[in-house]
């Protein structure tokens, strides 16, 4: 089911897709995401009135890198937010993706830090991983399709400032999986989706992700092949996931 040879080489020409996840994967951004996460979530919680009904004894201590990868890394936007909530013993009302960056729901807060995101992408732009890059080369030359598969509704935005936009077939973002009801990572919905628009079969595709959660999705789908990326997630939690290869940088796979 695997077709890898040796520790390190991939029989590309055996797939008919690879569906890539963006951020952390083709680009740093996972760093702009973070130093967004963290100063939305710092001052929302740092400002937080404990002594409100219902949120005695909720945890205001200050976010952490751990936080990211165990509550936020790989989810969709607001489901982040909600998990990250109710580690805290937050409960806020879901509201709506309308609502404004200064609601307090769990659609304000997403909205806030993705207004916090924009600012930092416009201001600093962003460059793709020379070695994810020497792979997409690999697999063009190949003519291979290529997707993007991306629980951030930055996604298209992203691509344009990398320079990336026209590698691939399709972008299944966020606002895409709303629009279509397909249900975020870690379900393998929008994964499969993907495969479909790519014209190939679930195992006949290969998911690149550098998420437990988005490992997780490839694996719920059967794919043929899941590499995941060890940007901070670590290879034994990669591993465990479900990813059946896992390299420090796409380089190694080019």
């Amino acid at each position: 089911m695997v077709p890898v040879t040796g520790s390190r080489s991939v029989a590309w020409d055996a797939y008919a897709a690879v569906l890539f996840d963006l951020d952390g994967v083709l680009t740093p951004t996972a760093e702009v995401h973070m130093a967004a996460w963290a100063e939305m979530f710092d001052e929302y919680l740092a400002g937080l009135d404990t002594s409100r009904p219902g949120l005695e004894g909720a945890d205001t201590s200050p976010y952490t890198d751990a936080d990211y990868f165990a509550h936020v890394d790989g989810k969709p936007r607001y489901e982040g937010v909600a998990d990250l909530l109710a580690a805290r013993g937050i409960t806020l009302p879901h509201g709506s993706p309308d609502d404004p960056p200064s609601a307090e729901t769990v659609c304000g807060l997403g909205n806030r830090k993705n207004d916090a995101f924009r600012t930092v992408l416009e201001r600093d732009g962003v460059r793709p991983y020379p070695g994810s890059v020497a792979l997409l080369d690999h697999l063009r030359d190949l003519g291979t399709p290529l997707a993007v598969v991306s629980s951030s509704a930055n996604a298209p935005a992203v691509l344009d400032a990398a320079g990336l936009t026209d590698r691939f077939v399709t972008v299944v973002d966020g606002r895409v999986a709303r629009e279509l009801g397909l249900a975020g990572k870690p379900a393998p919905d929008t994964f499969l989706h993907a495969a479909q628009v790519c014209g190939a079969q679930p195992a006949a595709a290969v998911v690149v992700e550098d998420a437990v959660s988005g490992v997780r999705a490839g694996a719920a789908g059967d794919v043929g092949l899941v590499v995941g990326v060890d940007r901070g997630a670590g290879a034994e939690a990669l591993t465990a996931a479900g990813a059946d290869l896992v390299v420090a940088d796409l380089g190694e796979l080019a």
